[in-house]
Order: structure tokens, then C-alpha cells, then sequence
């Protein structure tokens, strides 16, 4: 337990010194000899306090790949899917991760997009064995809602720098979210303007790490609802149709009009395929409402 008492304290001293927001610069988690992430969280955590929560959560921006993704992150998830975190530990988790995305993002643009996947996994595991109250699993909802709405950093995989992926991470939370039978219509309709939000966002950037696909998963998991109907689906879909936006005018004599087609089409895509392929009724449903956005577009 040396190591990681090492790891708190240092990270506490990182803290309490001046040039603390460079704190993420580094990682006050040391990596096990071993590589064993999955018996490292059971040790790690066994006693662990808010301040090695902290700790390893100030890993998850860190610009280095190999520390952010494949180790922070991944110790992460073994932590939470092997149940070391206790409903305390994951609710200071939960306080810590949202106000990194209230803040400004680190200039590297890392931070954010990780603290919402790690707001993944604090919503899984409130799916498996609920801990959340009604307005604490209301406020993630918001929170998730809030973050994918506002992304505008749109890379994806930059060689030599790994994922930052903030629209695909955003909607792995939202899929979690859209997963719980305790999630609230309303905080449903939060998600479903989120998720229209970045289907075909303002810009020229086309989506090409998958994000199209993540949207449309978190989309198909909501439309298992019976809340829902058929009209409140089309009325959705409608809102995704081209408008008289200067893009769709001309949607082929410009980089955002051919961003909006090809982001468009791919969601449409995603959603048609999956719904049709569905045996769940309350999903196919979706499939001839893609396949008229698909008509729609230019």
C-alpha cells in the first residue's frame, strides 16, 4: 500500500503548490510493476479516500495516450465494473467530473472529453446497482445534456496524441443514461435535444471516428421507451430534415453543406440499419423515419 499512499500524497502536495493547474501535466498514480489494472483497483481502492479518487481522476487529462487512455482510463473502468468504488466514493467522483466539464477545457482539449467517459462509467454503475436519488440521476442527465450540446472541438484520433472524441464520449454517457429504467421522460427529451444537436452540427467538419454511430446507439436504446410515441418521433426526426439554413441551399457548393449531407446521411444510416435489424418493435419503428430523413436530404 506504500505506492499508493505515495501517489495521494503527492498528489495532495501537487494541490497545495503553486502551478497547481498543471497538475494534470503528470500522473501522481504510479502504473503497477505488473501491468494488472484489474488487480490494481481492487488494491488501490481498497482503501482509498476522496484524495486518491482525485488523483486519478487529474490522469484522465493527461496528454499522453498510454497514461490518459490506456492506463487512467482503463483503471477507471476496472474500478467501477469490479465494484471498489463505494456510493460516497462515487458521488465525490461524480461532484469532481462535473465541474471539470463546467469549467474551460485544458488547452491540449483533453480533459473534458475524458471526465464525461468517466461520467460513463459512474452512470453504468448506477444502472447496474442504483445509488443515484431521483434529482442526483436528473442533475447527470442535465449534465451530460449540457456538455454534448456545447462540444466544438470535434477531433477525433490525432496521430501521435490518441482520442479526444468529445461527441462519441458524450454519448456514451447519454447511452448510459438512456439504459435506466429510472431515467425520466423529461430528462429523455434533455437527452433527445442533445443528441440533435450534433448530428449535423454548424461547421465543416465531417465525422470520420464513428460518431455518427455512437449518436444513433444512444438514440435506439431511448426509443425502447413506451413514453414515446410515434408522433413525438417524427416531430424529432422533422427537426433533423434540411432546412433554409445557408448550408442546405447549396449543400454541394460548400464545406459546411457537404459536412451537413455527410454527417446527416451517416446518422440516418446508422439508425436505419440497426432499427430495421431490431427485434424490439418499440426500435423498428424508427427505421421508416430514418429512411425519410434519407429521402430528405439533398
Amino acid at each position: 500500500m506504500t505506492r499508493i499512499w505515495a501517489a495521494v500524497g503527492a498528489a495532495m502536495l501537487m494541490t497545495a503548490l503553486p502551478g497547481a493547474a498543471k497538475a494534470n501535466e503528470a500522473c501522481a498514480v504510479a502504473r503497477p510493476d505488473d501491468g494488472d489494472l484489474k488487480a490494481f483497483a481492487a488494491r488501490y481502492f481498497a482503501a482509498a479516500d476522496n484524495a486518491a479518487i482525485d488523483a486519478l481522476i487529474a490522469c484522465l487529462g493527461n496528454p499522453d495516450p498510454a497514461i490518459r487512455d490506456d492506463f487512467a482510463f482503463a483503471l477507471w473502468t476496472q474500478a467501477l465494473r469490479g465494484k471498489h468504488l463505494q456510493p460516497d466514493g462515487l458521488r465525490h467522483a461524480m461532484q469532481r467530473l462535473t465541474a471539470i466539464l463546467a469549467a474551460p477545457d485544458d488547452p491540449a482539449g483533453f480533459r473534458r472529453p475524458f471526465a464525461v467517459l468517466a461520467l460513463s462509467e459512474v452512470a453504468r454503475a448506477d444502472r447496474v446497482e442504483p445509488f443515484l436519488t431521483e434529482a442526483e440521476l436528473h442533475a447527470l442527465a442535465a449534465t451530460g445534456a449540457t456538455y454534448l450540446r456545447g462540444v466544438t472541438d470535434y477531433r477525433g484520433f490525432v496521430e501521435g496524441q490518441g482520442w479526444r472524441h468529445g461527441v462519441a464520449h458524450g454519448a456514451d454517457l447519454l447511452m448510459q443514461l438512456a439504459l435506466n429504467p429510472r431515467l425520466a421522460r423529461a430528462d429523455a427529451d434533455l437527452l433527445l435535444g442533445a443528441i440533435a444537436a450534433q448530428v449535423a452540427p454548424a461547421g465543416s467538419h465531417p465525422y470520420v471516428h464513428g460518431e455518427a454511430r455512437r449518436l444513433a446507439r444512444s438514440l435506439l436504446f431511448l426509443a425502447k421507451r413506451t413514453d414515446i410515441d410515434d408522433a413525438a418521433w417524427a416531430a424529432w426526426f422533422q427537426t433533423l430534415h434540411p432546412s433554409d439554413a445557408a448550408r442546405w441551399k447549396a449543400p454541394y457548393a460548400s464545406a459546411a453543406g457537404l459536412a451537413a449531407v455527410h454527417n446527416s446521411t451517416a446518422f440516418a444510416d446508422a439508425v436505419y440499419v440497426a432499427a430495421s435489424e431490431s427485434q424490439d418493435p418499440q426500435v423498428r419503428r424508427l427505421a421508416p423515419m430514418a429512411a425519410g430523413l434519407l429521402k430528405a436530404l439533398p
